[in-house]
């Protein structure tokens, strides 16, 4: 590969191409669409459930978007060893500010579950929390920042919290689905990696520029399936509630 230049990732195809620098950034942070596989990994979790209790449905879906969309990327933009991976538009204490009300919020809406209804998200919780700072501020060397614990960390366990925090408990068809839903995150994060790489490259050749367009339909296809899949078993489940 040719070599690199040093360049935020306004360049990523989930990053709208129009309205005001700070929309774009923002809009960018996010990482929308994978933050939109997550949610639906917590859906499909829930409908799982035998019974399924719509509120908390939504309220993991809520929970996941501000602890991952918000707080998880808003760490990682802090950026490691020098390298921002947004520029510096927003500083690193907006970006702290931002992770911690988001993480206050998730935590407020989890807790109001944990105490009340579902005691074991509560082991759920932990873990994320820890790879909230040990997988995205690189903790420890960075032994967490691996594609084997993003898979378990944001592909596993957002579907046992969404059928945790129906059932209060785990199930054989639990357990599958998040070993898939971690199968496919793999191919996310080894699919998005070198794409990434490429994105940053200074030029490319014919050759890796077909390979980057070759990853750049990998990540649009699995993103947009997952969250299709957790549409399609939202209408089943609906469907069967209205027989």
């Amino acid at each position: 590969m040719n070599s690199t230049v040093p360049r935020d990732r306004r360049a990523e195809w989930f990053v709208p191409a129009f309205g005001p620098l700070w929309f774009r950034i923002a809009a960018g942070l996010l990482f929308l669409p994978y933050t939109g596989m997550v949610l639906s990994f917590t859906v499909i979790g829930g409908m799982l459930a035998p019974r399924i209790l719509w509120a908390r449905v939504v309220a993991i879906a809520v929970i996941y978007f501000f602890g991952l969309g918000i707080a998880a990327h808003a760490l990682d933009a802090i950026g490691n060893g020098g390298h921002r991976p947004w520029g510096t538009y927003f500083s690193k204490r907006q970006l702290w500010t931002i992770a911690l009300v988001a993480l206050a919020i998730a935590y407020t809406i989890g807790l109001y579950y944990i105490l009340r209804f579902t005691p074991y998200l509560g082991i759920i919780a932990l873990l994320e929390g820890f790879f909230v700072f040990a997988y995205n501020r690189e903790w420890f060397g960075g032994r967490f920042h691996t594609h084997g614990w993003f898979a378990f960390s944001w592909g596993a366990l957002p579907v046992l919290s969404g059928l945790i925090i129906q059932t209060n408990q785990l199930s054989i068809s639990g357990a599958m689905m998040s070993l898939a839903m971690a199968g496919l995150s793999l191919v996310e994060i080894n699919a998005s990696r070198p794409y990434k790489a490429l994105k940053r490259a200074a030029l490319l050749n014919p050759q890796e520029q077909c390979y980057k367009t070759y990853l750049e339909i990998i990540l649009k296809s699995i993103s947009f399936g997952v969250i299709c899949l957790s549409m399609a078993m939202v209408g089943f489940r609906l469907s069967l509630e209205m027989e």
